[in-house]
């Protein structure tokens, strides 16, 4: 049975019913707006007449873009609220603060970020955002390092990954990211300009290297993943603030391999870098975007070597640890080029795209699906994230 579903209407009684977040909000004065732009939520954004404000999220019972046709267990917002919790533990610098999980309403709340700005719209505007892709790498490896067998115990971690499973929303990814791209599927679409490029995708070998990548996805439950960690689920700060950027949409949690988060990101920068060439932005904005990649691995792998001495299995030497992050850099390489893919033909596409003209969309549309498949087939030739081939460079 579903939760019954928040509205503007309803929210203020909702949060004086709730006394740590009537706490934090003077609920008779409260100004309500939604502000959910997603697919599987109701976000709102609650404001007091003293300013005082905060941010509910309600899963809903269906996909929102195509209907009551898709129902969803509104049970993901669990899953959100456990990446949440793990955030919490090992980097709570990194998320919105976090105010709590209503389990019988599928409700949880948050701080709110009004005065900060989606990344992807930030990448979109082309606005420069230092720091950002250095606190993505450390944001991976805090919570990849301090949920998997090197900071806790086997049992624990087994146990935990079983509790984490969030079937429906894996095979959501499953599906959308490593099988319907490269099939005949309602779901897909493009602009004729670019149809033998996608068709081209269809190359046994591609496909294959697309298998491995999805066996990887599917049976590498190595730690607890964000699981959808594009630009589009990170703020960026407008201003100065003491963190360069803050991960949000944490539902498609689960444990699975580190290397998706980090290629989920890279794969978005893949899509920025395209925008950015046929738009002709200034020199020093795409040479920025040409370095993200590099530093959000660098920091991750940077971060990850520090905790390392930390870790409660000795019997994992430092060539463990070498040859682990050697194969977490070529995944991540391969899970970037098959997001970007995803991004460019199945559904829920990327706005850096497709706000583009047709004739820019023909043109960085091309160059996002040779990149990416370049690096999906190439994967484990590329030594550091400057060998990457980049888009219309």
């Amino acid at each position: 049975m579903s939760a019954q579903l928040l509205d503007v209407a309803s929210v203020p009684a909702y949060i004086a019913s709730q006394p740590h977040l009537a706490a934090l909000v003077d609920a008779s004065t409260l100004t309500v707006v939604e502000v959910g732009d997603g697919n599987l939520n109701l976000v709102f954004i609650a404001t007091d007449a003293g300013g005082a404000s905060l941010v509910l999220k309600q899963s809903l019972p269906y996909v929102r873009m195509v209907g009551e046709s898709w129902p969803l267990s509104q049970d993901r917002i669990i899953a959100e609220a456990r990446g949440f919790d793990a955030a919490v533990e090992f980097t709570p610098e990194s998320v919105p603060a976090y105010y709590g999980l209503d389990e019988p309403r599928r409700v949880i709340a948050m701080q709110d970020l009004s005065g900060w700005t989606v990344w992807r719209r930030a990448l979109n505007e082309g606005r420069i955002s230092p720091g950002a892709a250095a606190a993505i790498g450390r944001y991976v490896a805090r919570i990849g390092f301090g949920t998997s067998v090197f900071a806790r115990e086997p049992g624990h971690v087994k146990q935990a990954a079983a509790d984490a499973i969030n079937p429906e929303l894996r095979k959501i990814t499953e599906d959308l990211v490593f099988t319907q791209p490269y099939i005949d599927h309602p779901d897909n679409g493009w602009h004729p300009e670019i149809e033998a490029e996608v068709l081209a995708l269809r190359d046994g070998g591609l496909v294959d290297e697309v298998g491995v990548l999805k066996y990887h996805f599917t049976t590498h439950a190595e730690a607890l993943i964000h699981g959808d960690l594009h630009t589009g689920s990170v703020f960026v700060p407008d201003g100065e603030a003491d963190v360069a950027a803050k991960v949000f949409d944490i539902e498609f949690s689960f444990y699975g391999p580190v290397a998706f988060d980090l290629g989920a990101f890279f794969g978005n920068v893949i899509i920025a870098q395209a925008r950015a060439a046929v738009l002709d932005r200034p020199a020093e904005f795409r040479d920025w975007l040409d370095g993200l990649v590099g530093e959000a691995w660098e920091a991750f792998e940077a971060e990850f070597r520090a905790l390392w001495p930390t870790r409660t299995d000795t019997f994992y030497s430092d060539t463990v640890r070498d040859r682990w992050l050697r194969y977490t850099f070529t995944d991540a390489i391969g899970y970037g080029g098959a997001k970007a893919i995803r991004r460019i033909v199945g559904l829920a596409k990327a706005s850096d795209i497709e706000t583009l003209d047709r004739a820019d969309y023909t043109v960085a549309a091309t160059a996002v699906l040779r990149t990416a498949r370049a690096w999906i087939e190439g994967r484990e030739t590329f030594a550091t994230a400057a060998d990457l081939p980049r888009p219309l460079r």
